[in-house]
């Protein structure tokens, strides 16, 4: 063979490998995305790519963010810099599952861990004149703020910064001075409301499900479904307590978690597992005697040295026929009625006897996590959405009987009410009609108003002040805003400008068990 034609195969063999090697997904990976979410697809700047952390995102979606960019984030598009097939391959390969399953331990957790403002510096008394007890907690997902609201005035008194798309509500201390947040992507941050300033932050998970706070204030339970564990955290400090893999009674089967809740009559959190047909209760409280006398942050010298060690919180197992996704616990916290897998019922399960005791005919999927109980007619009730039928199923809470099916504009996600409204409160979000809001009075069940507080917009998740006189809606838009109504008249009060409210919890409704509120 010629030197000349030797030169000509040489170049074309290292074309065709540098085009190969462009086109690898896994070359494309290391190129262009783990700087920020890092080499082995865990996060880091940005967060995980693994299939179990994309909630209802798909392969051709992936690639269209790829291509576009998400606004409001870091994530630029590379439309311009990969070819339709590059970009195709890349969406192909993070919907690959890692060939073993990752892993984030207590040692990963520590490392993650900051404390920016520590507890000893905070003020001893509100840095405003507002209730503190009357303050909402408002989620911003258009840009990834909390805002802390007014509930008397309606004003906003701050906003802060926090880890990309907060999933599960945050969660409170029993005096209602702090508040814990959780991100998709596993960051728990602690943040003080009399201060209004975030004091630290701890990566626990790589994909987190939900939080729960214990009713003392002193233990964070995190559930995860990437690693598929459950974390303790000391909620002050934010430093790991004890992380645990969620596994069936057998120790073969693993499980992400449906929902983590605190139960705090019974001193326990309460998991449902989404994979296996368990429930678990995990006991928080010491039998020890504590050095420790308060909520939140009133702690007393020496008491990191009295939480219970790594290991020693007791899991009761409450075995099931099916495994339920989120749930919702009656007032007395004994009974907890959870959603079967299949979306046709629910299951009523006595956590005193560690037994199902009822099944309750739910079809279309009821949301179980956002029911409400009420009072109508002397009867304790309970109002659950659905998140596949237009429709508001009433529950008695005595005889599991449905006594009542509202129908609706449109499925719904959330439900509300208060002990002092005469109103339940229904979004349809899920529906063709989702700027639309229904309003049913209590004793009759029956609509009574259809709101359309921005025509063409989407509209959802209410929430009352603390005494019930006016509710909060968002108008989940990038440039949306919080509406203010009368729950009486139904007038609006005020309108506040937010990026993409989505929740907004209320800080007395949340620490007291408000009736007609979540938990």
């Amino acid at each position: 063979m010629s030197r000349c034609r030797v030169g000509w195969w040489l170049a074309a063999a290292v074309a065709t490998a540098s085009a190969q090697a462009a086109s690898d997904p896994v070359t494309l990976y290391a190129t262009h995305c783990a700087s920020c979410h890092g080499a082995d697809r865990l996060g880091g700047q940005g967060p995980a790519l693994l299939p179990e952390a994309y909630g209802r995102l798909d392969v051709a979606e992936a690639a269209e963010v790829i291509a576009s960019g998400r606004p409001a984030t870091r994530m630029p598009g590379f439309r311009s810099v990969l070819a339709p097939e590059e970009i195709a391959s890349l969406a192909a390969y993070i919907f690959t599952p890692p060939s073993t399953p990752p892993r984030f331990t207590a040692r990963d957790i520590e490392a993650s861990r900051r404390i920016l403002v520590a507890d000893e510096a905070l003020p001893e008394r509100p840095l405003f004149d507002a209730d503190p007890l009357d303050l909402f907690v408002l989620v911003e997902a258009g840009d990834h703020h909390i805002s802390i609201l007014d509930g008397d005035g309606f004003v906003r008194l701050a906003r802060l910064a926090t880890h990309r798309a907060l999933h599960g509500g945050p969660k409170f201390s029993s005096d209602g001075r702090f508040v814990w947040t959780a991100s998709r992507d596993g960051w728990i941050e602690r943040f003080d409301l009399w201060s209004l300033a975030k004091l630290g932050e701890v990566r626990a998970g790589i994909h987190t499900r939900n939080i729960a706070v214990s009713a003392d204030g002193r233990i964070l339970a995190v559930a995860n479904w990437l690693p598929r564990t459950l974390v303790l955290l000391d909620a002050r400090t934010l430093a790991p307590l004890d992380v645990r893999d969620i596994r069936g009674a057998g120790g073969e089967a693993t499980s992400r978690a449906s929902a983590v809740y605190s139960a705090p009559p019974r001193q326990s959190f309460v998991l449902a597992l989404k994979d296996v047909p368990e429930i678990w209760e995990i006991a928080w409280a010491d039998p020890a005697p504590r050095r420790f006398s308060g909520f939140g942050h009133s702690y007393e010298k020496g008491m990191e040295e009295v939480l219970p060690p790594l290991g020693r919180f007791p899991v009761r197992r409450i075995d099931l026929a099916t495994p339920l996704e989120d749930f919702f616990f009656d007032p007395s916290y004994r009974l907890l009625v959870g959603a079967a897998r299949d979306g046709s019922r629910a299951v009523v399960v006595h956590l005193d006897l560690g037994q199902p005791i009822a099944e309750i005919p739910l079809p279309g999927m009821p949301h179980l996590g956002a029911g409400i109980a009420f009072t109508s007619r002397g009867r304790r009730l309970l109002a659950i959405p659905h998140l596949k039928e237009a429709a508001l199923s009433i529950v008695d809470l005595e005889t599991f009987a449905v006594v009542e099916r509202i129908p609706t504009l449109g499925p719904g996600f959330f439900v509300r009410s208060h002990e002092n409204s005469p109103h339940i409160w229904v979004d349809a979000l899920l529906g063709a009609q989702r700027d639309a809001v229904q309003v049913i009075d209590k004793e009759s069940l029956e609509i009574v108003a259809t709101l359309r507080p921005l025509p063409g917009k989407t509209a959802g998740h209410v929430e009352f002040d603390r005494e019930g006189r006016h509710v909060l809606l968002s108008i989940q838009e990038d440039e949306g805003a919080v509406v203010v109504i009368d729950d009486r008249s139904l007038a609006e009060v005020a309108r506040l400008p937010a990026r993409r409210p989505s929740g907004k919890y209320n800080v007395w409704n949340k620490t007291r068990l408000s009736e007609g509120t979540s938990h």
